[in-house]
């Protein structure tokens, strides 16, 4: 069983590792021809934190954020996907 186990972890690792490369390689190819990365608008809210380990939530604002359109984070942004199904942002 513990063989079985580990196979099947080792080939999940690899097959991610394998989807990871090719996603960076499709990103690097959209980069490269000018596109790959996009924009987002989302909302901020500052996060003050108060005794008793409460906080308190002020609104800073809306703008656009960077994003890179790949199932994975790459050149330093979130993916587009996540940040549209995130679309507000705690800045502490």
């Amino acid at each position: 069983m513990r063989r079985i186990l580990g196979r099947v972890a080792a080939v999940l690792l690899i097959a991610t590792a394998v989807v990871w490369m090719v996603d960076w390689s499709v990103w690097r190819v959209r980069v490269a021809r000018g596109g790959g990365m996009g924009t987002v608008q989302v909302t901020w809210f500052q996060v003050a934190e108060l005794k008793g380990g409460k906080e308190d939530f002020y609104p800073d604002g809306e703008g656009p954020v960077s994003c890179s359109q790949a199932v994975f984070p790459h050149g330093g942004a979130k993916p587009c996907w996540y940040v549209v199904k995130h679309p507000v942002v705690f800045e502490r």
